[in-house]
């Protein structure tokens, strides 16, 4: 806001001062020229009093004058000026001045807070400590007296002091009539007094002979003041002195003066220093002389409306200018016209004019001037207007008085009446160029009314307001009783001005007064000129009064269309007034700081323009008024690409485009042709390096980093590889089982042990991954960067040749790095130049269209080959950015030439933030990120690469179904690779077979199509086989971990070199879609790498359908044991198998044939079959089920040393004619990889008792003799017999019969138990209610039904016995009664022979027998000891009984706690009973 150097009252004050007059003879004025000025230049820097003025009021009243500067003007004529109006070249003139006075560059910046807003004025007029808007009225008083200030708005202080003296002379009033003229001769003239008779000739001519209309005197009689002008360097002093003599008795001492100059000599002392105190006043030339005005010549349009004014060429078309539209508002965009509108704008004069150049003429001023000419100069004004000018007032004051109060003599009521009525008095005219209305009244030169306001502007000029108070309210009075509104309004905008001047404010401001005047002046007279004085004078008041809020209505009021510059000043004013108020009104500051520059611009002040939009942003941006932000935006882009700053229109253009603009298309269409237009023209003027470009918008994080080359498809039958890529999603989940994967692998080949510095292997990496580490890359294998772009904008973008910006440091192992080791290259300079690349470090893919819809999120994949080990670094990525053309549009050559003028090549940089960091205390205080260099990989040397094939890979499986197929290694790198090895999320899915037990199989797939998997062996039938028997070590097939070694020749697969091997797969036994993975593991021949391994990756999606259900139990037999160690061992056991085709026949199976059962046992075999007696394949339908019974015995025991391998017994039962050989491939390797999965739940039990066999051994806990128990019986019961059906299937498919074939597994770990190959459904569990105390365990209560087994009984009698009972009524039969330990430990035993049976069943069934003898025994049996007791029935007579009555009760030995439980009974024994 303009606060001014001076107070208020100093500012209205100097705005109205005394007019002198001056006339010059050519000799005079020859002289001032040698200073380069003219006389009243000269005397313009001394024209303010520094002593103190005195006059006598008419009432002889001293009145101090104080501080009064006069106007001293060359007296320029001129027949006839329209005072309503300025003058063209006066507009000109103020337009100048406002140009020139621009902002300071490099202040210090005030920062104002108001709010929640921090304002940046860039002016040091107000120290940004001050406490504004805290201490509202101590900071305005501060501001208002301080002289320390400098104004914050210069240029409209500028353009206030230049209106203001710019004011035409007016009928109305006097204030800016001359009062006096000085008549200067030089003492160099032949006769001076004749000179000084002629130039007041002249002056009278001038005045008094009506050619003139201007310049307009105050009084008929004017002061003629004679000033002799003597050059001290030309002319004779002395004859200087007697002229001047004989001046004083001709005029009088109080009439006359002797001014000398020109006394500096330039032979003494050239370098000495003379002030210039002219330089500040002739930048404002004078505008009173017409000469000026004529000369002044201004390239620009006068026209205040056109958008051109000084800094833009009028040639370009209307359209293309800014703003220029008078009926548009000024927030409105324009619309862009035409391709280019920007354009237009570049059309700049050449020679535009520098503001500088607006001062007066070139050199020094006062060259010929001593520091004593000053004084006389000073001097001379003081007398002067102390001796001849005061006192020529004071003297017309008293004639105007004594004329008023003669006139009032007669009755003032009378008079004025008589007036009225009569219009006696005056004689009214009409002006020829005025209208017919009231203020057209002009009075005569001697009115009455006249003369009240000529004494009261003489008062007013001599600083004696309240006597001009009283006289503007007269005359106020008089006017309006005239209906004279012109002048009218000249009174009372006086009467305020002096009432607000006068000392003591003994009457407050009449800011109605002022109102009423401004109203006048606009609304009846049509006077702008005279309604924006008294506006400004106003204005300047009510601020000093802080009465912010009236003075911005009245600023605002005054804006019009007819002026530019004079509403854009004012609007930027009243802005400052709203910024100032007590509750400042921030976005009313900005909003008319934007109609301001919006004036501004079309006032063709240009800079101002850009000021006042940057102002106003302060308070826009970032509040969420973003098409607001997008107008703003876009003047000052083009503002500042009109002024030659293109880096802020880039600025600002890309704020436009980054933001989410909520523009139509076509607008931002129009702005990114504006901000291409700007960018090009920034990168012709700096060539250097590539510009930052704003679109389109790069995600940063979401970009992901592929090293490696992309996987191949399938090739025919061949299926590749799945390994990673960029088409696949992250996963967590899927990311930590390949982590751990790959330690299986790492562990397996490091013996075991995962190595500290071990990483897992990332060939993608994205947001999600570890990216603290450098990741390494290998040469000549390519880096693909898959960059996230998103276009914000509504219309299309076309981008072209993008490729990434790289530097590349190259390692100290190359050679070309051991003169300079730490060079960087880099590719950004050929980019930018468009040359052809080097491609002998990093081979740079470009690619070459790339275009993008609307709104649309757009992914780019960048591929760098890297030809040099080293460390490599994406910088950025580099592309050509036009907008692309809305349709399919003919080539036009003009078209053709704006597509080409629109593409410009620049460059995103890609700084990726990393991940926060959350470790130590400190992270977790503060918001740390950490390193990403996902962007930053190490080149290491070469290292081999395989890539891996599957043939005839099935996608669909049977549950069990074994299926052959091929994999095949291929090595595509130029370095050998070794120790191939492989882990699963599912090893019991494939094998490889064992070298020891592979069957011979042709190697080709096309060959083996109808093979079986199996190794078979044709077998004839014999009734009643017993099985064949195979004995293998379980390490003979396959590794018991998931790591499983490949069995490639030589382990080494050469550069090149491939090689195809089989896969056995078997189908899951849990229906549903299985999803498979397989990690491949290899290794370089070359040790020492940074890269120790590298994996492949391979998934596979397997859909297994039902086959068949097995459900197995095992029973004891009851056949009694025989003593013989033969084939039939000891004590037998049955295995009842039941296999059920639960197949649902989607899958377009008919059937299914059992062809063997094999068994696979450490202690336990198959011996015979039992059902089906016959050998024939069981058929299967859908929904049948089959029964089948076995036999089986133990093995026989093994003579080996207690070091030596486990064998395992593998039993074959085939049911037709051709027996598979299970022990082999594959059918042994997946029976071991099921078995390895069934381990650990037989493990259970001897984990428990070790984990408690480490407490004391003196206390025997009731845990650890649970867990005796448990173990006994355990191994009681204990089977471990493990039954693998083997089943062919056959299909339809396709009107061909295809043979699928396939294994079972089932685990028989216990007597009585069934086991299914079937795993049940889990069902929900059901709600349990939450218990928060911890409950007592109950006690360990094993079942009856396990210690119930623990003595197996046999009875051994003749099934049928005759006796004469006519003989013997008494019977007696002798019984042995075998008694079996099945346990490993000792068992107490109890026979108890007198239980008898109850039931009235048995007793109608069977007869009622007793035996004799001893009724009880009490045995001890060794474990695994068989025990026979002789005993005795007697019957009484003929019949069938049961004889199985004796009751056995057994407990383990030293279980003192536990008591006998009742042993299970075998089947019932018949014995039949005849009479003889």
């Amino acid at each position: 806001m303009a606060q001014c150097v001076q107070s208020v009252q100093e500012f209205v004050q100097d705005s109205f001062v005394p007019m002198v007059a001056v006339l010059c003879s050519e000799e005079a004025e020859r002289v001032t020229r040698k200073n380069n000025l003219n006389f009243a230049e000269l005397l313009r820097p001394f024209c303010r009093l520094t002593s103190e003025g005195h006059i006598r009021d008419p009432n002889n009243q001293v009145q101090v004058v104080k501080n009064m500067r006069i106007s001293v003007n060359n007296v320029a004529t001129s027949p006839n000026i329209a005072s309503a109006a300025l003058s063209p070249a006066q507009r000109r003139l103020l337009n100048e001045v406002v140009l020139s006075s621009q902002p300071q560059e490099g202040t210090v910046a005030s920062v104002i807070t108001a709010g929640d807003y921090d304002l940046n004025f860039s002016d040091h007029s107000l120290k940004a400590s001050l406490p504004w808007y805290s201490a509202w009225r101590d900071t305005l008083l501060e501001v208002s007296t301080s002289k320390h200030c400098t104004a914050t708005t210069p240029w409209f202080e500028a353009y206030r002091e230049n209106f203001l003296q710019s004011m035409p002379a007016s009928d109305h009033e006097f204030l800016n009539h001359y009062l006096a003229c000085l008549l200067v001769v030089s003492s160099t003239e032949a006769v001076p007094v004749e000179q000084f008779l002629k130039l007041s000739q002249e002056q009278h001519r001038i005045q008094h002979s009506g050619e003139y209309t201007n310049p307009k005197w105050f009084i008929p009689n004017t002061l003629k003041y004679y000033v002799l002008l003597h050059d001290m360097s030309e002319g004779d002093e002395q004859r200087a002195d007697t002229v001047y003599e004989d001046m004083k008795q001709r005029y009088g001492s109080q009439g006359c003066y002797l001014l000398k100059m020109n006394s500096h000599t330039f032979s003494t002392e050239d370098d000495e220093q003379i002030p210039d105190p002219w330089s500040q006043y002739l930048h404002k030339n004078n505008l009173h002389s017409q000469e000026v005005l004529e000369d002044l010549s201004v390239n620009s349009a006068t026209a205040e409306n056109s958008v051109g004014a000084p800094e833009v060429d009028h040639n370009s078309s209307e359209k293309e200018g800014v703003s220029n539209n008078l009926g548009s508002h000024p927030l409105h965009l324009d619309p862009a016209s035409s391709s280019g509108s920007l354009q237009a704008l570049t059309a700049l004069k050449k020679g535009a004019r520098d503001p500088e150049s607006v001062a007066g003429g070139a050199g020094s001023h006062g060259a010929c001037l001593t520091l004593n000419d000053h004084d006389h100069i000073r001097q001379f004004i003081q007398e002067f207007t102390s001796r001849g000018l005061l006192p020529h007032i004071e003297k017309n004051i008293r004639q105007l008085n004594d004329q008023l109060i003669s006139r009032k003599g007669l009755s003032r009521s009378l008079f004025t009446a008589t007036k009225k009525w009569f219009g006696g008095g005056k004689a009214p005219e009409k002006s020829i160029s005025e209208p017919k209305s009231t203020f057209g009244l002009l009075y005569p030169p001697e009115a009455p009314e006249l003369q009240i306001r000529k004494m009261a502007d003489l008062c007013f000029l001599v600083q004696h307001y309240e006597l001009a108070y009283s006289c503007y309210h007269t005359a106020k009075k008089d006017f309006l009783s005239d209906q004279a509104m012109l002048y009218a309004a000249g009174a009372l905008e006086m009467a305020a001005v002096s009432a607000f001047l006068q000392a003591g404010a003994p009457r407050p401001y009449p800011a109605h007064y002022m109102d009423t005047a401004i109203q006048t002046y606009r609304d009846v007279s049509k006077n702008m000129v005279l309604a924006e004085r008294c506006a400004l004078l106003s204005a300047e008041i009510l601020k000093s009064q802080g009465k912010y809020s009236d003075a911005a209505t009245l600023l605002i009021k005054m804006t019009s269309e007819d002026c530019d510059l004079r509403s854009a000043l004012l609007l930027e004013q009243a802005a400052h007034c709203f910024i100032n108020m007590r509750i400042p009104m921030v976005r009313k500051f900005a909003f008319h700081m934007i109609l301001a520059g919006h004036r501004f611009s079309k006032a063709g002040q240009r800079r101002h323009a850009l000021r006042c939009y940057c102002q106003a942003m302060q308070v826009y941006k970032e509040r969420g008024w973003s098409l607001a932000e997008d107008h703003i935006n876009f003047t000052i882009g083009r503002q500042s690409f009109t002024l030659r700053q293109p880096e802020n229109a880039v600025v600002a253009f890309k704020q436009i485009l980054t933001n989410d603009s909520r523009q139509t298309a076509t607008q931002q269409g129009a702005f990114l042709r504006e901000y291409l237009y700007v960018y090009k023209s920034v990168i012709g003027e700096s060539e250097v390096s590539l510009p930052q470009l704003p679109l389109p918008c790069i995600h940063s994080s979401a970009t992901r980093v592929y090293f490696g080359h992309e996987r191949r498809l399938a090739e025919g039958e061949k299926q590749a590889a799945t390994h990673v890529s960029l088409d696949q999603e992250y996963d967590q989940s899927l990311t930590d089982m390949w982590c751990h994967l790959e330690e299986q692998l790492v562990a397996a080949a490091n013996r075991g042990i995962v190595p500290g510095n071990f990483q897992p292997t990332q060939c993608c990496l994205n947001s999600q991954t570890d990216n603290l580490r450098h990741p390494l890359a290998v040469v000549e294998e390519p880096i693909i960067v898959e960059l996230t772009f998103r276009n914000p904008l509504k219309i299309s973008m076309a981008l072209s040749d993008l490729s990434l910006l790289w530097s590349f440091t190259a390692s100290d192992s190359s050679p070309s790095t051991e003169e300079s080791p730490a060079e960087v290259v880099t590719n950004e300079e050929t980019l930018a130049r468009g040359m052809t690349q080097k491609d002998d470090i990093v081979t740079t893919e470009t690619i070459l269209d790339f275009h993008m819809s609307p709104e649309e999120t757009k992914m780019a994949r960048l591929r760098l080959l890297p030809h040099r080990t080293g460390q490599l670094n994406i910088v950025g990525v580099v592309y050509n950015l036009a907008e692309a053309s809305p349709g399919e549009i003919a080539p036009s050559t003009d078209g053709q030439q704006t597509t080409d003028l629109m593409v410009v090549r620049g460059k995103q940089d890609l700084k990726i933030q990393g991940q926060r960091l959350n470790q130590t205390k400190e992270d977790k205080m503060s918001v740390q990120h950490g390193p990403d260099r996902r962007l930053d990989p190490i080149i290491t040397p070469p290292m081999p690469l395989m890539e891996v094939f599957f043939l005839q890979f099935p996608t669909a499986l049977l549950c069990g179904e074994i299926r052959k197929a091929y994999v095949e290694f291929c090595n595509v790198s130029s370095v050998a690779l070794c120790g191939l090895r492989v882990a699963s999320t599912h090893p019991e899915f494939f094998t490889f077979g064992s070298q020891a037990t592979s069957p011979l199989t042709p190697l080709s797939p096309t060959s083996a199509e109808n093979c079986s998997a199996y190794k078979t062996l044709a077998v004839g039938p014999q009734p009643g086989s017993v099985a064949s028997e195979v004995l293998v070590s379980a390490a003979d097939f396959s590794q018991h971990s998931s790591v499983m070694d490949i069995p490639i020749e030589g382990n080494t697969l050469q550069p090149g070199e491939s090689t195809q091997m089989p896969l056995w797969l078997r189908g899951p036994d849990q229906e549903g879609v299985h999803e498979i993975s397989f990690l491949f593991y290899y290794e370089s021949k070359e040790k020492g790498n940074k890269i120790s391994h590298r994996v492949l990756r391979h998934t596979v999606f397997i859909c297994a359908s039902r086959s068949l259900s097995v459900q197995a139990s095992a029973s004891r037999s009851s056949v009694p044991p025989h003593h013989s160690v033969d084939d039939t061992g000891s004590g037998g056991t049955l295995v009842f198998i039941d296999v059920e085709n639960i197949n649902t026949s989607e899958s377009g199976v008919r059937e299914f044939h059992i062809i063997q059962v094999s068994s696979s046992s450490q202690h336990w075999r198959l011996q015979k079959c039992i059902n089906p007696a016959k050998d024939k394949d069981c058929k299967l339908t859908s929904r049948e089920r089959a029964k089948l019974c076995f036999r089986a015995t133990r093995c026989k025991p093994q003579q080996a040393p207690p070091d030596a391998v486990e064998k395992y017994t593998f039993a074959d039962l085939n049911l037709g004619n051709e027996r598979i050989v299970s022990s082999s491939t594959p059918c042994g390797d997946f029976f071991f990889r099921c078995h390895r999965t069934l381990a650990p739940q037989r493990g259970d039990v001897a984990s428990f008792r070790t984990s408690n066999s480490s407490k004391s051994p003196g206390v025997v806990s009731s845990e650890d003799q649970a867990a005796n128990i448990t173990n006994i019986v355990k191994k009681c019961n204990e089977l471990d017999l493990n039954i693998i059906v083997i089943w062919k299937a056959y299909v339809v498919e396709d009107n061909k019969q295809l043979i699928l074939e396939g294994q079972l597994h089932v685990a028989l770990q216990a007597i009585g138990k069934e086991v299914t190959s079937v795993t049940p459904k889990e069902e929900a569990q059901e709600m349990v209610l939450l218990k928060f105390k911890s409950e007592l365990p109950p006690p360990v209560a094993l079942p009856s039904a396990e210690l119930s087994q623990l003595i197996k009984t046999n009875l051994h009698y003749p099934e049928t016995y005759t006796h004469p009972f006519v003989q013997d009524s008494l019977c007696l039969v002798p019984v042995t009664l075998n008694l079996s330990n099945c346990s490993l430990a000792q068992v107490d035993v109890i026979i108890d022979l007198r239980h008898k049976s109850t039931s009235p069943e048995s007793l109608e069934v069977h007869g009622s027998f007793t035996w004799v003898g001893q009724s009880q025994y009490k045995l001890q049996l060794q474990p695994q000891e068989v025990l026979c007791l002789s005993l005795r029935a007697c019957f009484l007579q003929a019949g069938v009984y049961n004889l199985n009555t004796p009751r056995v009760f057994a407990k383990p030995a030293k279980q003192a706690a536990l008591g006998e439980t009742s042993q299970q009974t075998a089947s019932p024994a018949l014995i039949i009973i005849n009479n003889a």
